[in-house]
């Protein structure tokens, strides 16, 4: 563990984040839940995902 995570706890520990924070932080986490869960499953579009390869879409030139 890193000095500057102890830093960290220490500070969250004597003050800790407000109950819209936790509220925010727990949303966040289980919309990304929620998705993974999706791609898990086989529900999720497959246009939302990855490319394989990291390849780039190809554009077009303007006539």
């Amino acid at each position: 563990m890193n000095f500057r995570h102890l830093l960290r706890m220490t500070r969250w520990a004597r003050r800790p984040p407000s109950m819209k924070r936790v509220i925010l932080v727990a949303v966040v986490v289980a919309a990304c839940l929620a998705i993974a869960g999706l791609e898990w499953l086989d529900l999720w579009p497959d246009d939302f995902g990855m490319r394989p390869g990291g390849e780039r879409p190809r554009i077009r030139p303007l006539p």
